[in-house]
């Protein structure tokens, strides 16, 4: 039946064309469902079954090296008989792999009966061989090997190598996820306590981790108000929102309030909320964090840092539940729970009556203390693995990973900043390796100045040699000050937050 008048005729490269787009097209998507995968035997499968219908391919094997090495691996194949399966690897073509792991690159041959780079091996005299594509995923070293066969020289083409190259790219970062999260699943002490609590985030396999976890599991769901201590940097804004997600209140806001960035004026009405005209900045009526976080859950980051006057108002709020705005005379109900969080030894602050008993007492119903990195070592490669992972995600990058000498480097080294200061060195490392063109992070990237890790040297960097004029300035500063945290500000021409973050980075104490 011929065509209508008018209707345009569809040539033969325009339905080439419109394939290969398709195509492409299913590769991504199936390359962006592997990146949900966490099952590794199901990765595999679905890997290969991608490729394999990709470039129609017969048969295929795919194998996966562990980091602990080749003999370490994971392996899947299509398309052989069950008698072949057991001698399949055994089977496969030795010299054509070898081909593509020493050349980086994917090996095409129509016929390795006919190729002279392969017709005399006797695994292909063996298996009869025709058209193979065969290809390294990753390099320096590989991390694992794609082979395809196919039983017409005309199966695979210059566009099957192109999709080939597009699929082992992006197969090797997945490959790394998917390791760490077997390393998780199997040495990771904590994973059931994750998963109970929804709480992917938090990184670790250590007892000391667990120990946190298992109190964060019996404390969650009761609706008391919660302290958590611990150094700078080790996660108690994090473990508060998976307090609050495990919590009766998840389905009303989580609300975070930085007691330390606000000067004492400020405070009650950030908190509390201030009506019109009630002080110089509130041209308008503003809603307070109490008033934000109705039905919810309240976290007060920062608690050590409140001011006498303060911790009375706040104090005001934990007995009676009830508040008035800033400028109001209505009285108002406060149906949130409140998480505080602090780095400073209350109990010391309570002695030097730098911060009220009763107080003190309000918030430590409960208390949970998180451990710094010193005190789980065995956490720190994985977290690092993790922040790598992040920093490459966040900002786009390449892959990358950190090498073994890397690993051992940052496990060595003492984070005073804990988990902060850890992401930090990491990202700043990442970055560094993808502007080089690389695809390992070493030493060096972590620690360009030779100021950390196990080997460093001891002379004293510049910025370290500054540090330390800060330090001792800021120190001799409130000292003379008699630690009046205003006054020292107003000498050294520094805001109040800026000192503030200054004393916690320098770990000053009265």
């Amino acid at each position: 039946m011929g065509l209508a008048p008018g209707t345009p005729r569809t040539s033969g490269v325009e339905v080439a064309s419109m394939a290969r787009l398709l195509k492409e097209r299913d590769l991504y998507v199936g390359l962006l469902s592997l990146n949900h995968q966490s099952d590794s035997e199901q990765f595999l499968k679905d890997a290969l079954g991608l490729i394999t219908g990709i470039v129609s391919a017969e048969r295929g094997c795919l194998e996966v090296f562990d980091a602990q090495g080749a003999e370490h691996s994971w392996f899947h194949a299509v398309g052989f008989a069950p008698e072949e399966l057991q001698n399949v690897r055994a089977l496969m073509s030795r010299g054509i792999i070898a081909e593509a792991v020493a050349s980086g690159q994917v090996v095409l041959t129509p016929s390795a009966l006919l190729d002279p780079r392969f017709r005399d091996r006797a695994s292909v005299k063996l298996s009869k061989i025709d058209a193979v594509l065969c290809a390294p995923i990753g390099h320096d070293p590989p991390r694992g090997i794609l082979y395809l066969q196919a039983a017409t020289p005309e199966t695979f083409s210059r566009e099957s190598v192109q999709q080939i190259e597009v699929f082992v790219h992006h197969l090797a970062p997945l490959v790394s996820e998917i390791e760490r999260k077997r390393r998780l699943a199997k040495s990771d002490a904590v994973a059931e306590l994750r998963t109970q609590l929804k709480a992917d985030e938090i990184i670790g396999k250590s007892a000391a981790l667990a120990n946190v976890l298992r109190e964060v599991a019996v404390v969650a769901p009761l609706d008391v108000g919660l302290l958590l201590l611990g150094e700078t940097g080790t996660g108690k804004t994090q473990l508060a929102r998976v307090l609050h997600r495990n919590s009766p209140r998840v389905g009303g806001p989580l609300v975070e309030l930085n007691c330390a960035a606000l000067p004492d004026q400020l405070f009650e009405s950030e908190l509390f909320g201030a009506e019109a005209g009630a002080h110089s900045t509130a041209a308008r009526r503003i809603e307070g964090k109490v008033a934000a976080a109705d039905k919810g859950t309240l976290l007060l980051d920062e608690i050590g840092e409140l001011s006498l006057p303060s911790q009375a108002k706040l104090l005001q709020l934990l007995q009676s539940k009830s508040y008035y705005p800033l400028g109001s005379s209505r009285l108002k109900t406060a149906d949130v729970r409140i998480i505080a969080a602090t780095n400073v030894d209350l109990t010391q602050a309570v002695a030097e009556k730098r911060f009220r008993e009763d107080l003190f007492y309000r918030l430590q119903v409960i208390s949970i203390r998180l451990p710094s990195l010193a005190e789980r070592s065995e956490d720190v490669p994985l977290l690092a693995q993790f922040f790598c992972e992040r920093a490459r995600r966040d900002h786009k990058l390449p892959f990358v990973e950190l090498s073994p000498a890397a690993l051992r480097a940052i496990e060595h080294t003492e984070w005073n900043g804990n988990m902060r200061e850890l992401a930090n060195a990491i990202e700043r490392a990442t970055i560094r390796t993808a502007a080089q063109g690389l695809q390992r992070i070493e030493e060096s990237h972590v620690f360009p100045e030779g100021g950390a890790g196990p080997d460093a040297a001891s002379a004293v960097t510049f910025q370290q040699e500054t540090r330390r004029f800060q330090a001792a300035l800021v120190s001799k500063t409130l000292e003379a000050t008699d630690w009046n945290v205003s006054a020292a500000a107003r000498r050294l021409d520094l805001t109040r937050a800026h000192l503030y973050n200054l004393i916690k980075s320098f770990d000053l104490k009265r």
